[in-house]
């Protein structure tokens, strides 16, 4: 149960993140700028890799 929680939490940021990004707003600054995917990819990764280094730090995995 605890390693579901875990995983749980981590992909919680990271399905937000796909959900704002995947709506079809107009109004959306980032979406204009040429970058804007892979900056959003990256940020995404760095998420899922600091929160595994925190849990893994914690001894929660």
């Amino acid at each position: 149960m605890k390693v579901l929680t875990i995983i749980a939490t981590i992909f919680i940021p990271l399905t937000f993140m796909a959900g704002i990004y995947g709506m079809n707003f107009e109004n959306i600054p980032e979406l204009k700028y040429k970058h804007s995917y892979f900056i959003l990819w990256n940020l995404m990764g760095l998420i899922f890799v600091g929160m595994l280094y925190y849990f893994k730090r914690k001894k929660g995995l």
